[in-house]
């Protein structure tokens, strides 16, 4: 009975690993935009690398994504996602949506960014929702007006997330007006005069 208690520890995931250390939780989500095979013709024939653009966010304001190349896919993988973390950047995020309406042009990709009520959602294409789900907008409308490459339309779209401004609410700091105490006034002085 003890054996069999021991391959269940060995198999949780979340209990001590053989060296005494615990995984450690990923800092990112990480989602895998465009895998390709390229080619390169040399002398003596073509060399074959594969291409792979990856996005990576928190989903609490911070986004960033690259583009790298590998022998294997695993190692184009892993060099976008070292790139993607040095590209960081951090995006205004008001009432789960963005702060206002922005229009951004990269290569041939057009990309149109609103922000939407509580409640809307992401609509959205398929690489521009990637990267504004991992940057945590939870409600807004985007539109590719552009380019249908996916790599074009995740550069715009993080343009986009990069160029908005923090709007600050609007504080009043105005008194209130004292009119109700001058009419106040003038009736006290009407009914003197009388």
């Amino acid at each position: 009975m003890t054996n069999n208690n021991n391959q269940n520890q060995r198999r949780s995931k979340d209990g001590p690993r053989r060296d005494g250390g615990f995984r450690e939780e990923k800092e990112y989500d990480q989602s895998i935009i465009d895998i390709a095979r390229v080619t390169r013709v040399m002398a003596g024939g073509k060399r074959m690398r594969f291409r792979a653009c990856i996005v990576i966010g928190d989903r609490k304001g911070k986004v960033g994504s690259a583009v790298a190349k590998g022998a294997d896919v695993t190692l184009a993988i892993n060099k976008a996602l070292t790139k993607a973390k040095k590209n960081l950047i951090t995006v205004p995020i008001i009432n789960e949506t963005i702060p206002h309406q922005v229009m951004v042009k990269s290569g041939a990709a057009r990309i149109m960014l609103k922000p939407a009520p509580k409640g809307t959602g992401i609509i959205a294409s398929g690489a521009v929702r990637t990267v504004l789900d991992l940057a945590g907008v939870s409600n807004v409308v985007a539109k590719a007006l552009g380019s249908k490459n996916k790599i074009n339309n995740v550069a715009a779209a993080l343009k986009g997330l990069q160029k908005l401004k923090k709007v600050e609410p609007k504080v009043s700091n105005k008194q209130p007006k004292p009119e109700k105490k001058e009419a106040v006034v003038d009736k006290e002085s009407k009914e003197s005069k009388s």
